[in-house]
């Protein structure tokens, strides 16, 4: 399978064409099924199909299919269609990032506005919701039953036009489930494919410790590769794709502890904790009730989401910042290195893939917060729940009671900042 260039305005502009250089050169338009036919697809129409949200299967004969990097222009101008701010001085370089955040991020406080019309405090997992919503990152959530878990993510969906869908996960589930599979027909002797639910925007997985390992493993790929495999074909998931897990820190009866390969490809993992008394108050005004308001405007598009990605992307981080998130991370394999002394409480640290969800995080919450560059307090924001996952420690720190928590902190408390 092969990819060429990505005509980005054809794309966007009408998703059923795009462009391919033929042989000669020269350019020749194409509808987009005919690509599927040939076996031959390019970046635009990988974005079309996303973009539209309708997965589209893709022949998997030879190598997988691998966007290739495009050079990125040499001036931007900051209006949210994914142009690189203009190169020069720094100081010009962080001013026209500047400018294209405060564009592509007015849509933020209005989708806090109308998600505070249905939930009540909460305001951490919110913040790693739309931190996870702007980066393309997975979110774990962990704790105890009725904290707003599902509320949030369902609302969240509603305030976006974007399809929303909740897995129940139980002991007795199959792949089939999930990622859905394929029918015979009698009729003319063939098999049809019957998409599963996780062909949706947003995912709750709730209790998905509660399933065995290979229901967990048919998350991966739609996890890592936004794709599903049935039988032969592949099929592209909708943009944006996120999945947010839960689990219950109380009852561990009847449940699987997720793999580390899985664990690791969630961004984020959050602890949820219950709201203090005002707000519990609130929620009684609210929702002590048979029918309870959880109408909400919508007041982003999935297009504007995937424009924002971008200006995620080119938000500025100094060259000492990104030294001082690798040494956070290498502080957690190696802690004498830098004179931390855990004693042995580190079995194994983070692995590279936190090194790339702290940055991307750091980058996210300066975007929220209206900035265009990175700050050493927004790595600190986000270090707990990037590596309170992958840090595992050893059974001597487990029969001292201390937590992957206490190991980063203290890695937190030590490493200088810029």
């Amino acid at each position: 399978m092969t990819l060429t260039r990505r005509n980005k305005n054809n794309a966007m502009n009408n998703p059923n064409w795009s462009k391919k250089t033929n042989l000669n050169g020269d350019m020749a338009e194409r509808p987009v099924e005919q690509a599927a036919a040939t076996n031959v697809i390019t970046e635009d129409e990988l974005e079309a199909y996303r973009f539209r949200g309708v997965p589209i299967p893709v022949r998997r004969k030879g190598a997988p299919v691998v966007p290739q990097p495009q050079p990125a222009p040499e001036h931007g101008n900051g209006n949210g269609n994914g142009a690189h701010p203009a190169s020069g001085s720094p100081n010009e370089r962080i001013q026209a990032i500047n400018e294209a955040v405060r564009t592509n991020s007015a849509w933020v406080a209005p989708l806090r506005q109308e998600i505070s019309r249905v939930l009540v405090g909460q305001k951490n997992l919110v913040d790693r919701l739309l931190t996870g919503l702007v980066t393309n990152g997975h979110i774990l959530l962990e704790g105890v039953p009725g904290l707003a878990k599902t509320l949030s993510l369902k609302t969240l969906a509603a305030a976006t036009r974007l399809k929303f869908h909740r897995l129940q996960f139980t002991p007795d589930m199959l792949p089939a489930d999930i990622v859905g599979t394929m029918i015979y027909n009698p009729r003319d002797g063939s098999f049809h494919t019957k998409h599963g639910p996780i062909f949706s925007n947003f995912i709750l997985a709730d209790e998905i410790n509660r399933a065995p390992a290979k229901v967990q493993s048919a998350l991966l790929e739609a996890m890592q590769e936004r794709q599903v495999t049935l039988g032969d074909d592949t099929y592209l998931l909708p943009q944006p794709f996120l999945v947010m897990a839960t689990q219950n820190p109380l009852e561990q009866e009847g449940t699987y502890p997720l793999p580390e390969a899985q664990v690791d490809r969630f961004m984020l993992k959050v602890i949820v904790d219950y709201p203090n008394r005002e707000e519990e108050r609130a929620i009684l005004e609210a929702m002590a009730t048979s029918e309870p308001n959880l109408r909400v405007t919508p007041v982003v598009s999935g297009d504007d989401i995937l424009a924002s990605r971008r200006v995620v992307n080119s938000i500025y981080v100094d060259d000492k910042l990104k030294d001082y998130i690798v040494d956070t991370v290498w502080a957690t394999r190696d802690p004498k290195r830098y004179g931390i002394d855990l004693n042995g409480y580190v079995r194994y640290g983070a692995s590279p893939r936190a090194t790339i969800a702290l940055t991307m995080a750091a980058k996210a919450w300066a975007f929220l917060n209206g900035r265009g560059y990175v700050t050493p307090q927004d790595v600190k924001t986000f270090a707990l729940d990037v590596l309170r996952h992958r840090v595992a420690v050893s059974y001597e720190a487990e029969a001292e009671n201390i937590t992957s928590e206490n190991i980063v902190t203290k890695v937190l408390e030590t490493i200088p900042v810029p």
